[in-house]
């Protein structure tokens, strides 16, 4: 997959956090469903991390009211968003890090929450395997991120190079046993939201700080939609699109949960067997 240039998306998220939360109607929407799936998981975690949360919410803490639930962003400007919320009941703190190097210690969480965000990790294995790390055994880890199909329409509009690749399901799948989780279970669903038209969908893009921060290459400016003729033509492409007066826009919503398993060997090496 091409490389993801960190700096640069946490910029695009710090300029967007005052208007991140209006927004970003699939992220609340696709929070909403997996919670839902909760409902089939027998779990009652003391400590939970809401990994990438955006401004922190509360819908964890109202579902686990014992536990202890920490919001984790890349983005600070995304964490003061929501710090109002932080003297509230229920309402989790809030931490400051990268998915792929989380300041927590081994074996400290009982659930690791991910909500839309795994597809801004550069290394998106480097991540689980974090998550994996700080997870006690008999954690979960869930998860929802963007899949292969995602903004199709606005890939054929302004070109492979210039629009993020995001990872297969079957590769996620791999990558959850490769960091050592268990019984992974993945599916996927697709989400159309409708547009009046291309202006609308950059607009909202851009408000939720999700435009292109995509690594320059060897010799090559850094890659963004930028240029006013550029954009110009691109809005026209996209509208090309639009049916019935609206702009159809896909997205690919990949959903993953597995757990943490009791180590099969010790940490030099000898196996370990189970005495009942």
């Amino acid at each position: 997959m091409p490389e993801l240039d960190a700096r640069a998306a946490r910029r695009h998220f710090e300029r967007a956090a005052g208007t991140y939360a209006k927004a970003s109607r699939l992220e609340a929407e696709i929070g909403a469903r997996m919670l839902e799936r909760l409902d089939y998981i027998k779990l009652a975690p003391r400590r939970v991390l809401d990994a990438g949360s955006g401004p922190p919410q509360r819908a964890l803490g109202k579902r686990y009211p014992d536990a202890d639930v920490v919001a984790l962003d890349f983005s600070s400007a995304m964490l003061r968003a929501g710090r109002k919320r932080l003297f509230e009941r229920r309402v989790p703190g809030a931490v400051c890090g990268e998915l792929s190097a989380l300041p927590l210690a081994p074996a400290a969480l009982d659930l690791v929450w991910s909500n839309m965000a795994l597809h801004w990790a550069a290394d998106p294995l480097a991540a689980l395997r974090e998550f994996h790390r700080v997870l006690a055994v008999g954690g979960l880890v869930m998860f929802s991120t963007l899949g292969p199909d995602t903004l199709a329409e606005l890939r054929r509009a302004a070109g492979g190079a210039r629009v993020h690749a995001f990872a297969d399901m079957h590769d996620l799948g791999d990558m959850l046993l490769a960091s050592g989780f268990a019984e992974p279970v993945m599916d996927m669903e697709r989400v159309t939201l409708l547009y009046a038209d291309g202006a609308a969908l950059l607009a909202d893009l851009r408000a939720s700080g999700q435009t292109c921060a995509l690594a320059a290459q060897p010799g090559q400016a850094r890659r963004g939609l930028a240029g006013r003729g550029f954009l110009v033509a691109l809005k026209e492409r996209l509208d090309e699109q639009r049916r019935e007066g609206k702009l159809p826009v896909t997205f690919e919503v990949v959903y993953g949960h597995a757990w943490k398993a009791a180590p099969k060997r010790s940490a030099d090496g000898r196996e370990v067997i189970k005495i009942f």
